[in-house]
């Protein structure tokens, strides 16, 4: 009995999908459940699973392109493995009768007798004697240098000129790799060259003092873990300053729809992971009703499902506001850019410690560079300036996140 394989719904948006790996050849045996094949997608990629046991047959291959609802292969109960086919052998090639006898077989030419080199080893008679006449001869005499001429000396000869380049240096092997861009690497790149061509795009830029997070954090990490089985990290803390600078500059969580201008009346902000197939966003859905505890147990789920490939559409759709985070990687100050239809990204880096003036005293303070990307057709200079001092001003005195002023 033979049952079909077909690509299965994955979301509304979503109409094709591409043959990723082929994990299990046609013609093998599986087993029910086993794993077949994986669909790469805009969004996330997805297996698909053997819907019983038997011997698999497929019709497609690697890269082709799948509309939902596509048969891509079925599984035969009844059929038979494939039985790999010996490989022939090649025929021994005839001799020809006449054959030519090896190089090693023919005699080599006699070489002349070298003649004895002069000066060597061996001296014979006659070149003794010759060199005896040779010496006993007085060398003639060198004809006398004619007197120089009263008058002005001669100039200088000018030196040899040096070349203008040294000699080049021999050029090593040059080596190319060649591999399949994923269905990911795609979309990542069609999207960063559509929010550079088409939002009026600009950066500002502020420093944040993380003193009192950092103090807070060593003080209450253990006791947080204890209590809720997640760290107490940095990610908390900027996702619920940013919606409270959203609250106060509601621009940044708008967006250009044709004509109009849309403001969101909630607070779905994305979290930037990054993954061995590229950055995915999972979105913290209704972020403002969130506690801190309940903020990292979800951003944890979201990492450890990005790193397992096992996040879900649902996860990844929507979002009005970007958190990304370069400085796990170490860098120390970039430029993000948007993700349409968004208007704004946050951008945190590396914290670093430098000297910095606190009531006219130099002090040594935690310091980490923020970058505020936004679309300039909704949101103006003052508008994006005031919603980065509303996150230093929150992060820099935490406390008023927990009393709202």
């Amino acid at each position: 009995m033979k049952q079909e394989i077909t690509v299965p719904p994955m979301g509304e948006s979503i109409t094709e999908a591409t043959i990723g790996t082929i994990i299990k050849p046609s013609g093998s045996t599986v087993g029910m459940d086993d794993e077949i094949l994986e669909l790469e997608t805009d969004k996330v990629n997805q297996v698909l699973h053997a819907p019983q046991g038997g011997v698999l047959q497929l019709s497609v291959e690697t890269g082709q392109v799948v509309k939902i609802g596509q048969v891509v292969g079925y599984v035969d109960q009844d059929g038979k493995p494939a039985e790999a086919k010996p490989k022939a052998e090649a025929p021994a090639q005839p001799q020809s009768k006449e054959t030519a006898p090896p190089k090693s077989a023919q005699p080599a030419p006699p070489k002349p007798a070298a003649a004895p080199a002069k000066g060597g080893a061996r001296m014979m008679k006659e070149e003794f004697l010759a060199d005896l006449q040779g010496e006993s001869q007085p060398a003639p005499e060198k004809p006398a240098k004619p007197k120089p001429a009263s008058g002005p000396a001669p100039a200088p000869k000018a030196p040899p000129a040096l070349p203008r380049s040294a000699p080049s240096l021999p050029i090593g092997e040059r080596r190319e790799t060649r591999k399949r861009m994923s269905t990911v690497r795609k979309v990542i790149a069609a999207r960063m060259v559509e929010a550079t061509q088409t939002t009026a795009m600009l950066t500002t830029f502020n420093e944040i003092d993380l003193s009192n997070v950092i103090a807070l954090r060593d003080k209450y990490k253990e006791p947080f873990q204890n209590k809720y089985g997640c760290k107490l990290g940095f990610m908390s803390f900027f996702v619920s300053a940013t919606v409270e600078a959203l609250k106060a500059v509601p621009e940044v969580n708008s967006y250009i729809d044709g004509e109009e201008l849309v403001h969101r009346e909630y607070y779905d902000i994305g979290i930037a992971v990054s993954t061995e197939r590229g950055v995915v966003v999972p979105v913290i859905r209704d972020a403002d009703q969130l506690s801190f505890p309940e903020i990292e147990l979800r951003i944890e789920a979201f990492a450890r499902k990005a790193r397992e490939g096992s996040l879900a559409l649902e996860d990844l759709r929507g979002g009005g506001f970007t958190i990304t985070n370069g400085g796990v990687f170490g860098s120390l100050f970039s430029t993000p850019i948007l993700q349409p239809p968004q208007s704004g990204i946050l951008g945190m880096h590396k914290v670093q410690k430098r000297a910095v003036v606190v009531d006219d005293q130099i002090v040594i303070r935690p310091m980490m560079y923020v970058a505020l990307s936004y679309d300039h057709r909704v949101i103006d200079g003052k508008e994006a300036v005031t919603f980065l001092m509303q996150i230093k001003n929150y992060l820099e005195d935490p406390s008023r996140l927990l009393l709202e002023v």
